[in-house]
């Protein structure tokens, strides 16, 4: 047996518990890793809550976490890519917050020796979000990029990845207390809300070229008016409007390719997690309360060592 954060039942923060459950093996192709830190992401939130997409089965316990760093622990036959005591930063789709998680090899990188364990376990899930979604919105070099709730884990990794990628300006909204972290990013800050088109206007006289959006229905509207091309335009929360509006979708998916490529940013010091609070694995309740706030800045992680 093994200690997890787990799912009792859909509902509140309160149905996910600490609990012992079975622990797992790897199989052919599989690596089992000893977890030392789980992200905690809006995509779990969402599971606890009861959203299960298809490839999720209905069943509890019900282990979240779709992103972790720890020690390769167990191959499983066929792997020659990692050997035991590696450390290493994954994702899957479930299973992270807990002492053991056992995923495909090529779902797995290595982990800079200096990157602490709370910035590695943060690192795929709001890293290839970013990536995913800036690449479908193209950036240039010199471009203007809006980056909707950009004081938030998502927003944080997107802003500093765009100006990796060459962006001449990057604006991020945000309330005014998270304004002095975004200029710290190198993003000019503005206040969300009722305004926000022509705020953004007046930083940005000669027009928004991209903008990622994280906020909601909102900004994702004021977006559209301040982008010229609808293509270069997408949403991570606001999947109805989008549709609505005729917006594309988020291109791509995650891979060990776009986790690697994000880690090299890292060792260069173009990237990396702020991380706004770190709980231990039986406070998950409150690591989900934390995130599904809507108000904190950077990264929210569970301590599993």
């Amino acid at each position: 047996m093994m200690r997890a954060a787990a799912l009792s039942g859909f509902g509140p923060p309160e149905v996910l518990r600490e609990t012992d459950v079975e622990e797992p093996h790897a199989g052919s192709g599989q690596v089992r890793v000893r977890v030392r830190a789980a992200g905690v992401l809006p995509f779990d939130v969402r599971v606890r809550g009861g959203w299960t997409p298809p490839f999720i089965k209905r069943e509890f316990p019900l282990v979240l976490g779709n992103e972790f760093a720890g020690v390769v622990d167990e191959t499983g036959e066929g792997v020659t890519s990692f050997t035991a005591g590696e450390e290493v930063l994954g994702y899957g789709v479930l299973g992270g917050y807990a002492e053991y998680v056992v995923v495909p090899a090529e779902q797995l990188v290595r982990k800079p020796a200096a990157m602490p364990w709370e910035v590695a376990a943060g690192f795929s899930g709001n890293g290839q979000g970013a990536h995913m979604a800036l690449s479908t919105t193209g950036v240039h070099e010199g471009d203007t990029v809006l980056v909707n709730a950009a004081a938030g884990g998502f927003g944080t990794f997107s802003v500093q990845l765009a100006l990796a990628w060459g962006a001449g300006t990057v604006i991020g909204t945000a309330s005014e207390r998270n304004h002095d972290h975004l200029r710290a990013l190198g993003a000019v800050p503005v206040t969300y809300g009722e305004g926000l088109v022509e705020r953004v206007r007046a930083v940005a006289p000669d027009g928004v070229d991209a903008a990622l959006d994280a906020a909601g229905p909102e900004a994702l509207r004021a977006s559209v008016e301040l982008v010229k091309d609808r293509d270069r335009v997408v949403t991570m929360v606001a999947t109805e409007e989008a549709a609505e509006l005729g917006l594309r979708d988020v291109g791509g998916a995650r891979s060990a390719e776009r986790l690697a490529e994000l880690v090299e940013l890292y060792e260069r010091g173009k990237v990396t997690v702020h991380l706004r609070e770190v709980y231990p694995l039986e406070r998950a309740a409150d690591a989900h309360r934390d995130v599904e706030s809507g108000h904190g800045r950077g990264k929210v992680v569970l301590s599993i060592a």
